[in-house]
């Protein structure tokens, strides 16, 4: 690891350290104060995101809820929160380790009473001390336990590992499934690009569409996978190289409402990782399709709105995030044809009509290309 990284990491850990132990003195002096131990923390539901001026992405607002010792769920989370604190300070910050979310939920078995009943809630603890610390779980050390997306295009970065750091062109120097984004994608360094415009892709299928038919090529593109709803590092590494390079994003997905979420994830930020939105989210961000108005044009290949469809896309309705007249408009499009479609139904019209008929038409109109 270079110099820099290394110095760069030393203040990291020094700084989630200091927000770590930060709250649990603040739990020991309400103790000693004769206070019943608490926390407050914003409530995570679609009524308390709101709209920030300031960053033009969905934040959480003022509805809060407590975590008190006054209850017995609410001391054991507190005290869940405790352990969790000094095995995050002993373990990873100080020995330089780290472990995934799921290796955290099985460490806790050591914790006797205080051992989680389930993932979900050792994943909700740690979105907790992020909320607590205001940093991000990579400072902590936790990663994901899956792989990060990958992306292929006319970029090259300087990524720092710890065998040191490596130059990579993400079009030249990698195969065809692309660049594997790592976990914490501020280990990176963009060096220099030709790239006129970003595309995130949900699908594999669509994204090694577009590598096989050269449109990263053509149209200067770096292609992003998603891999369906997006890792946090894929969405923080489109946020970085759309405001530090200052290279347009559009999102390509499916054209259905929970597609139509991951676009949202991208733009808006996430509700219930609305505590980063500022960090993670592009409000500059595009949605190119599949739009329910295609599937009319195009006369696409469709399958029918499920229960569980048409109540996704009412409930976009009152979600802040579709609040525009175009998400209004197709919204209500997609309910009354009562119709859904997937990215790959364009190869009913040819395998190269996405690449050279519906995708530049797009983009045309949109003005990034």
């Amino acid at each position: 690891m270079s110099d820099n990284g290394s110095k760069q990491k030393k203040e990291h850990d020094s700084i989630a350290k200091e927000h770590l132990l930060g709250l649990t003195e603040r739990l020991y002096n309400q103790f000693i104060d004769e206070v019943v131990p608490n926390v407050s923390l914003p409530s995570r539901t679609k009524a308390n995101i709101e709209y920030s001026e300031k960053s033009d992405v969905w934040v959480y607002g003022d509805r809060e809820s407590e975590r008190s010792a006054k209850t017995v769920k609410g001391a054991f989370q507190l005290l869940k929160s405790a352990e969790a604190v000094d095995f995050l300070v002993n373990n990873h910050l100080d020995q330089g380790r780290g472990s995934t979310l799921r290796e955290l939920y099985y460490i806790s078995e050591n914790w006797g009473i205080a051992k989680f009943r389930e993932q979900p809630e050792s994943d909700r603890l740690i979105e907790d001390l992020e909320i607590i610390t205001g940093l991000q779980r990579e400072y902590f050390h936790m990663r994901p336990e899956e792989d990060g997306a990958t992306m292929f295009g006319p970029i090259k970065i300087r990524e720092e590992t710890k065998r040191g750091a490596r130059e990579i062109h993400c079009q030249q120097d990698i195969g065809e499934s692309g660049y594997q984004i790592p976990f914490n994608v501020e280990n990176i360094e963009f060096l220099d690009h030709d790239a006129k415009f970003i595309i995130a892709i949900e699908t594999g299928g669509m994204y090694a569409r577009l590598i096989e038919n050269g449109f990263d090529e053509k149209y200067n593109a770096i292609l992003v996978h998603l891999k369906g709803q997006p890792a946090r590092s894929t969405r923080r590494i489109i946020k970085r190289m759309n405001e530090e390079l200052g290279i347009p994003v559009v999102v390509f997905t499916d054209g259905d409402p929970w597609s139509y979420r991951i676009y949202a994830s991208i733009a808006y930020g996430a509700i219930k990782s609305a505590h980063l939105s500022e960090f993670m989210a592009t409000p500059a961000a595009k949605f190119v399709g599949v739009q329910p108005s295609d599937i009319v044009e195009y006369e696409l290949s469709t399958d029918k709105l499920t229960d569980k469809d048409i109540a996704a896309l009412r409930s976009e309705l009152s979600d802040p995030r579709f609040e525009s007249d175009y998400w209004r408009e197709q919204i209500q499009l997609q309910l009354d044809i009562r119709k859904k479609a997937e990215q790959q139904a364009f190869a009913g019209k040819g395998l190269d009509f996405v690449t050279d008929t519906y995708l530049p038409n797009r983009l045309g109109d949109m003005k990034i290309i």
